[in-house]
């Protein structure tokens, strides 16, 4: 539970990103779902499917790229 934790706290700030981002991309998804389906059902569960999924793509993306950009530093370091 403690590694739970340190993680939730040591990542806190793309948490919190990650959720804004979710909240904007379900607005947007279901304004475009409703005006191409004309459907408010159909555009509700299309808006809350796809970015769900985008949320954890963003999620993973972001470690890739933190992680990328350490390496990144650790070669300059030791060249």
């Amino acid at each position: 539970m403690a590694h739970i934790q340190h993680f939730v706290i040591t990542h806190q700030r793309m948490f919190k990103k990650t959720l804004s981002y979710y909240v904007m991309h379900i607005t947007v998804a279901m304004l475009v779902g409703y005006f191409v389906t004309g459907n408010f059902w159909i555009a509700m569960t299309l808006s809350l499917l796809e970015p769900t999924v985008q949320a954890f793509a963003y999620f993973i993306h972001e470690r890739f790229w933190e992680k990328h950009n350490l390496n990144q530093k650790e070669k300059i370091m030791s060249s």
